[in-house]
This record gives C-alpha cells, sequence and structure tokens, in this order.
C-alpha cells in the first residue's frame, strides 16, 4: 500500500502562493553542456528528480566531478572530448527519454562502446529518430529494434550533416546539435517549431557559433563545431510542466486564487496557457523578465466558472504535448466539444497517454471519441463524481498520476491512485504542495 494513495474529497478554497521546482528540460540540458565546458559551471535550483539524478549519474560515469552545495550543484567540466571511458560502460537513463536521446549526440565524438539502457517504460520508446540523423554523422549503433537497450560507437571523424527534422521534436534537434559540437564544420537543422532551450544555452550562455533563422515557418539552424566553450552559471526557472497541475486545479477548484513564482514561459512551451484562456481561464502574467534567452514570469491564477470547449489548433501540438493530459481534464468540465487533432505524438511518451486519457474520462462519464491521432471530448459543465475509482498506472507515467489525483480533487469521487512512487522522476514534492494548498490525502 506505500506505493498508493487514497483522495475522498474535493480540495477546500485556497489563497497561496507556490514555488515550482528548476525545469526539468533545462536542468538536463545543463548538466551535459556543464560537463563539456571548460571549467566549474554552476546551477542553481537544479530539479531534484530521478531523470536529473540520471544525468548527473551519467556524466560521473565519465569522469566529470559535481558537488552537490547548499544551494547550487558545481560541475566541473572537461571540455570537449575530455570524457574518460571504463571499458564495457553501462549508462542506465532511468524513465528520462530527454536524457537518453540526448546522450546518444553528446557521445558521438567518441569511439569507444557505450551501452544505454533505461527503464521498462523508457525501453518501449522509439530511438530510430535519433539513430537515424546521428548515423549520418558516422556514428555506430547495435540495436535490431529500434528501442533500448542499444550501444553506441562514436567517431573521430564526424562529418557534418544537413537534417530535415519533421517531428517537431526538441529531444532531436538537441541531440544532432551535441553530436555537432564535436564536428568540423556547420552542421544545418532544418525543423519544425519545438522547445529551443539548447539553442538558447548554446548561445546564451556558451556565445558558440549558432545561427537561427526562419524560413517558411520552419527553423533552420547553422551550428559550427569543434569550438571549446568555458564554463557558465545559471539560474534555472520554475518547470511549466510541473505548474500545469497546479494551474488546473485551481482553475477548477472554487472560490481560489494562487501564485506561482518565476515560471518559464518560454513561448515554445506555453501552449497550455494559450488553450486555457482560449477557453477563458483567468491566468495573468506579471514581472516578467528575460534572462539567457528565457521568459520568466510569475503566474497569476483564479478560480473559473465556465469554461468554452476548443477546437485546438495543431500548431499548438509541439508547445502543449507535456501539458495536454491535464488540459483534458478542463475540457471535461467545458460547455460544449473539444477536438485534438495530430496528437499521436502522446502514444510515444512515458505511456501511450492518448488512449489513458480516453480510457479515464470514460470511467468518470464523459463521452470522447479516441483514433489514431485525434481526440474528441464531448464536455459536462455540470461534472461531479460520487462514486468509487480506481486508477492504476502500469507504466509508472507520472503525469498519468499526477493528472489522476488533479481529478480527484477537483471533480469528487472516492479515488485510490496506484504508482505513487512515479512522480519520483519529474516531480518528487508534488504530493507535498498539494497537501499545503489543503488536499487531504492518505
Amino acid at each position: 500500500m506505500k506505493n498508493i494513495i487514497k483522495i475522498h474529497s474535493r480540495i477546500p478554497s485556497f489563497n497561496q502562493t507556490i514555488v515550482i521546482p528548476g525545469d526539468k528540460s533545462i536542468s538536463i540540458r545543463c548538466i551535459l553542456l556543464g560537463a563539456q565546458a571548460n571549467g566549474k559551471s554552476k546551477f542553481y535550483n537544479l530539479l531534484d528528480s530521478g531523470d536529473v539524478n540520471s544525468a548527473i549519474n551519467a556524466v560521473k560515469s565519465l569522469g566529470v566531478k559535481i558537488k552537490k552545495k547548499k544551494t547550487f550543484h558545481e560541475i566541473s567540466g572537461v571540455g570537449l572530448n575530455g570524457f574518460e571511458y571504463k571499458k564495457n560502460l553501462v549508462i542506465d537513463c532511468g524513465n528520462s527519454g530527454t536524457l537518453a536521446r540526448l546522450l546518444c549526440g553528446m557521445l558521438a565524438g567518441y569511439d569507444c562502446e557505450v551501452k544505454i539502457i533505461g527503464d521498462k517504460s523508457l525501453s518501449r520508446r522509439d530511438f530510430s529518430r535519433v539513430v537515424r540523423p546521428l548515423k549520418l554523422f558516422g556514428v555506430n549503433f547495435q540495436n535490431k529494434k529500434k528501442k533500448l537497450p542499444i550501444k553506441i560507437s562514436g567517431s573521430k571523424f564526424l562529418r557534418p550533416i544537413n537534417y530535415f527534422e519533421e517531428k517537431g521534436s526538441a529531444q532531436v534537434k538537441s541531440s544532432i546539435m551535441l553530436a555537432a559540437l564535436n564536428t568540423p564544420g556547420i552542421t544545418s537543422i532544418t525543423s519544425k517549431p519545438s522547445r529551443n532551450h539548447t539553442e538558447n544555452i548554446l548561445r546564451y550562455c556558451l556565445r558558440l557559433p549558432i545561427h537561427i533563422a526562419k524560413k517558411r515557418k520552419l527553423d533552420v539552424i547553422n551550428l559550427e563545431g569543434q569550438k571549446n566553450f568555458k564554463s557558465f552559471d545559471y539560474k534555472i526557472p520554475g518547470d511549466i510542466s510541473s505548474a500545469a497541475f497546479f494551474i488546473v486545479l485551481t482553475l477548477l477548484s472554487k472560490n481560489s486564487k494562487l501564485k506561482i513564482k518565476s515560471v518559464n514561459v518560454n513561448e515554445s512551451r506555453t501552449g497550455i496557457l494559450t488553450i486555457l484562456k482560449r477557453m477563458g481561464a483567468n491566468i495573468k502574467l506579471v514581472n516578467k523578465k528575460f534572462y539567457n534567452g528565457e521568459h520568466n514570469a510569475d503566474l497569476l491564477i483564479k478560480s473559473t466558472k465556465e469554461f468554452k470547449s476548443i477546437n485546438c489548433p495543431s500548431s499548438l501540438n509541439t508547445k502543449t504535448i507535456d501539458e495536454f493530459l491535464i488540459i483534458f481534464l478542463v475540457c471535461a468540465k467545458a460547455n460544449g466539444t473539444s477536438r485534438f487533432n495530430k496528437i499521436h505524438e502522446l502514444r510515444q511518451k512515458e505511456s501511450d497517454r492518448l488512449k489513458f486519457a480516453a480510457q479515464f474520462l470514460k470511467k468518470i462519464g464523459i463521452k470522447v471519441k479516441e483514433k489514431y491521432d485525434s481526440l474528441t471530448i464531448y464536455g459536462n459543465p455540470n461534472l461531479k463524481l460520487s462514486g468509487n475509482f480506481i486508477v492504476k498506472n502500469f507504466l509508472n507515467d507520472h503525469r498519468v498520476f499526477m493528472m489522476t489525483c488533479i481529478a480527484a480533487l477537483s471533480f469528487g469521487g472516492k479515488f485510490k491512485i496506484h504508482d505513487k512512487n512515479s512522480i519520483n522522476s519529474s516531480f518528487p514534492n508534488f504530493l507535498r504542495i498539494i497537501r499545503k494548498l489543503g488536499a487531504k490525502i492518505n
């Protein structure tokens, strides 16, 4: 029973201020790039989670020293091509797809064999999307099933590539850029818009020769490789993907207000804010700041009584991909029919989130139509639950667990929710903050 929680009542009204843990995507990128810098880098508000700890352990296994101080982590970078290898090295990426895919790019310039593994959930995810471009550089892979575990053997004689990244995947794009750091000449990537944290760090923190332009709604990135870079310091803002759960909880709760301090509102990540505002949500951004290429702000959220349905433009998909699960709860309460198209990427996450969303919404009495790459939700503004619900999370998907908690606290009913430990990968203190807001959880 230690991995199960019970929620038997809606959350009472609240008016509070909270701080969200550091952005996971930026935290992992800081670790991998700090490890390759010359000198000591300091990272403040680095997310303390399973995924980030996997990144720390990964670079430690390559000879990089990391010290955890009182208010920051200090990484002693070894420079480009400075990693030390042990024979038969195995790196466990746990649950982190970001780490595993970026790691493949980072290791491209090393001609030693490394085996990369992950947990059950990560081992079912597609890695052909990074294997394909990295092979063009001259990297060798051993994996017949296009999934983990894989063995990677880099090369000291990488060649620059021109690549069209068709999925709008920040992980693929970043993996290519990390490989390009060790490659002579200019690597060019043409990509559908996606998260740009890697580009921002390369440009604003490391001052590397990277050129970014727009061409017919696509990003064109040119990066010159084999340029050493100095260490850097970074104050990591709050993660909007973590904030999303508390945004929706506040919107769906009665007479409640919430301030979330210093959240990353990079425009490549704020699809959830755009969607919820179009649905009528009361959300404001204040105290806006620009830092190392990233926009940060405090979020002010108030309860919202009525929500409009939305026909979500697919152009928002890459800006929202990790937040769709929690948005679907608002659609369940909306007046009218909400439609989401071209969202098959949800099936490639820690679990098949599109399938789970459809099953869960049906379980709580919401009519839906699920197709391979779309979901239609027929909202019920009067939704209130009173029955008993058991929710199992077979692939330990952290966002599935947190979404279910928010549903229980927002709609009522008696919930028994399995796999509490899944939140350790991204948001270990999620339940502590929920309790701070007044939730009763057994």
